[in-house]
């Protein structure tokens, strides 16, 4: 009953901030990276932070190191939406957040080297989580994808509170009424891909940390070889990384292909749901067996991206 109490309430903000966006121009007009053709409201992802304040309100205010560095990082995206702020300033409030969340998960306890390895992933995958938000429905059911395997392994571990997993589900959910559809009413925009994943990150360095295996970090597998494989096809290329641009596997699906996007958008929370259930049975195994399911998962993947990419490319070539 509560659950449904924060949706209608997280409906009637998402409502609100529409009003505000219309009033006050937030919105995302078509550039070379879009898939998009129309001028759509930009920051609707904002009810995923909305989602966890009712949480944190909810729990008596517990994670306090967390919650304090999703709120940075989700003003500072918001922020950067309006503003379009310094590399230099959103990088810093990025690595204060992320302090903030090791902290939080306890990571200064462990080995020095622990540290750096950790900041490097995470960083990048935000960045991996925001670059991907392309299409509509892409964000939403990625989202959901990784929250039912946490939920998953929850059972069984209990490495967080499952209070947490459900008020940003149905954050999620609210988000996914308003944008998984043909035209969106509005996009997440850095604002909900940045909050959403550093919300993701920090129930899964939790697991890890309470586990001790590392597979966990296939809960990311889908997205992470998209990005990885696009950034290295790009410097093969000689091209700016940096540059928006339209060649992740997902953008030559809906672009050149013109597939479906909210299919696609699917078949990718699908793809990493299957993914995160072969990491979740392999979890119980020695190391050695999870280092070996992790690398057949990451080498198919990249085979499936580069073949699926080469398809379509082919078929480009045949267009007349």
């Amino acid at each position: 009953m509560f659950y449904a109490l924060i949706a209608i309430l997280l409906f009637a903000a998402m409502l609100v901030y529409f009003r505000i966006a219309d009033r006050y121009n937030i919105i995302d007009k078509p550039n070379e990276r879009s898939s998009h053709t129309t001028v759509t409201i930009r920051g609707g992802g904002i009810v995923f932070y909305l989602g966890v304040l009712a949480w944190f309100i909810w729990s008596g205010a517990a994670y306090p190191y967390f919650f304090a560095g999703l709120t940075l990082i989700t003003l500072i995206s918001f922020l950067d939406d309006i503003l379009t702020l310094s590399n230099r300033i959103r990088i810093s409030i990025h690595l204060l957040s992320v302090v903030l969340l090791f902290l939080e998960v306890q990571l200064f306890d462990h080995a020095w080297w622990v540290v750096p390895i950790a900041l490097v992933l995470v960083i990048g995958t935000i960045n991996a989580y925001n670059f991907m938000d392309g299409i509509n429905g892409i964000t939403a059911m990625y989202s959901f994808a990784v929250l039912l395997l946490l939920w998953l392994a929850n059972r069984e571990v209990g490495f967080v509170d499952d209070r947490l997993l459900y008020c940003t589900a149905v954050a999620n959910g609210v988000f996914a009424f308003f944008n998984f559809r043909k035209r969106a009413k509005c996009f997440a925009g850095d604002v909900g891909s940045v909050s959403m994943c550093f919300i993701l990150l920090f129930a899964t360095l939790s697991l890890i940390l309470a586990t001790g295996n590392v597979i966990y970090i296939l809960f990311f597998a889908v997205y992470g070889v998209d990005s990885v494989m696009t950034i290295i096809l790009r410097l093969l290329r000689r091209e700016n990384i940096f540059k928006a641009h339209r060649t992740h596997l997902y953008q030559y699906l809906a672009n050149e292909a013109r597939g479906n996007r909210l299919v696609i958008a699917v078949c990718y929370g699908v793809f990493q749901v299957v993914i995160g259930v072969l990491a979740l049975v392999a979890s119980p195994h020695p190391a050695r067996t999870q280092i070996g399911v992790a690398i057949c998962v990451l080498v198919l993947l990249t085979m499936l991206y580069i073949g699926i990419r080469r398809y379509v490319l082919i078929g480009q070539l045949k267009t007349p």
